[in-house]
């Protein structure tokens, strides 16, 4: 496990943008934190690494985003998902979401402990804490089958 405290929003999108460069077509990252812990944030720094040139917005209300970006120069779609809203799993099972798990592009789950037992075992798991008004701690996990 990895540990890393920020201090402000840009410096949670910077540390987004460095997670960035460690991700491959396939990962699937899984967010879980508090309202406000800066799940958001972290996702437009991610965006940001892999190059999503149009802004990053959390879709609480259609559930999925989709972003053309890249990943070391090779095009790949960013998955954004956000189940803040989420009330009953069959919403989510309808997605399809099997297609976004296990396809080729990059996802990104905010409020991801709402679909734990859906979450392939390979993921990156990133949990976020609120410390003060700025502060964070962020820690990320992997996961590997």
């Amino acid at each position: 496990m990895r540990e890393k405290t920020t201090f402000s929003p840009e410096g949670t999108k910077e540390f987004g943008r460095a997670l960035a460069q460690e991700l491959e077509a396939g990962s699937v990252v899984a967010l879980i934190g508090p309202l406000g812990s800066g799940k958001t944030v972290l996702i437009q720094g991610i965006c940001s690494g892999l190059g999503v040139a149009e802004p990053v917005t959390s879709p609480s209300f259609v559930i999925i985003n989709e972003y053309p970006g890249k990943i070391r120069g090779t095009f790949v779609w960013v998955y954004h998902f956000d189940l803040y809203r989420l009330e009953k799993i069959e919403e989510f099972i309808k997605l399809g979401y099997e297609e976004y798990f296990y396809g080729n592009g990059i996802t990104l789950i905010e409020w991801a402990e709402k679909i734990r037992t859906f979450l392939p075992e390979r993921r990156v798991e990133i949990n976020l804490e609120i410390v003060s008004e700025k502060e964070r701690k962020i820690f990320v996990r992997r996961f590997e089958s």
